[in-house]
Formats: C-alpha cells, structure tokens, sequence
C-alpha cells in the first residue's frame, strides 16, 4: 500500500473514531477512560503530538477544537458534568494505563 493511500485511510478512521464521540455527548471523559483507558482528552494531545512530529503548529486548544467538533470551553459548558465519587474512584483504581496522563 502507499504511504500517501494509508494516511489518507487512516485520516478517515480517525474522523470516523470522533464521530460516535461526538454524537454522544452524553458520555463523559471520565466514563470512557474507566471503560477504555481512552476519551476526547487523550485523542486531541495525541494530536498535538503529531502535529509537532510533522512541525505542523497545533496547539492543545486548536487539537481539542477538532476533537470535540466545537471550542472546549463551549463542550466544556455544555455538556460535561462533575464526576462522580465512583467514576473518581473507579479511574483511581484502574492503574496506570495508555491513556491516564491524557485524562
């Protein structure tokens, strides 16, 4: 396969990733890194990091912007909610994952 075909398929996967992300909003950060050891959060500093492999200068709020479909302090306002003792709990006692220093 060529490189340019496979970044092209992987650009679509990842859109493709955000997508359900986005559409339920209704689930928190704190919901998926307890389920997956990944969220939102960790996608968009993951951004960042390729950006600043390939000196593309993308910021964490221009990453989050992409990530969330909106600016973070609207996504933030609208819909996340405080977390609960038991997802706090829940994420403590999970360990060290992928994901953890991104939440």
């Amino acid at each position: 396969m060529q490189e340019t075909t496979r970044t092209r398929i992987e650009a679509e996967v990842f859109r493709r990733l955000l997508q359900p992300l986005d559409e339920r909003k209704d689930v928190q950060n704190i919901e998926l890194m307890n389920l997956a050891g990944f969220c939102r959060a960790f996608a968009a500093k993951g951004y960042v990091a390729a950006a600043e492999n390939h000196r593309a200068g993308i910021d964490l709020d221009e990453a989050r912007e992409i990530t969330y479909g909106m600016p973070y302090a609207d996504r933030k306002r609208l819909y996340q909610k405080e977390a609960t003792v038991e997802q706090l709990r829940a994420f403590a006692e999970s360990g060290p994952g992928p994901g953890k220093s991104h939440a």
